[in-house]
């Protein structure tokens, strides 16, 4: 849980869906602690469907869990 916080951080995305919701929660939280995170990484555009190794959706998940990481150390800070 994040200090001063009354609910647990956001937990870690596996989907474009759940990516969004972590990303507006740590905004949410960063705006109201009047810190300014930087941009959350864009969803992929390029997927096939075919389930390649190292899909962009694979890229995409590895950099929002760098971006939650890199936000909870903003907001614990």
């Amino acid at each position: 849980m994040l200090p001063g916080a009354s609910t647990p951080a956001p937990a870690q995305a596996v989907d474009g869906a759940s990516a969004q919701q972590m990303f507006q929660s740590l905004q949410q939280r960063a705006a109201q602690a009047g810190i300014t995170l930087r941009n959350p990484p864009p969803e992929p555009t390029t997927c096939c469907g075919r389930g390649c190794n190292g899909c962009v959706w694979e890229g995409f998940l590895d950099a929002a869990e760098y971006w939650r990481q890199e936000a909870l150390l903003r907001l614990e800070g």
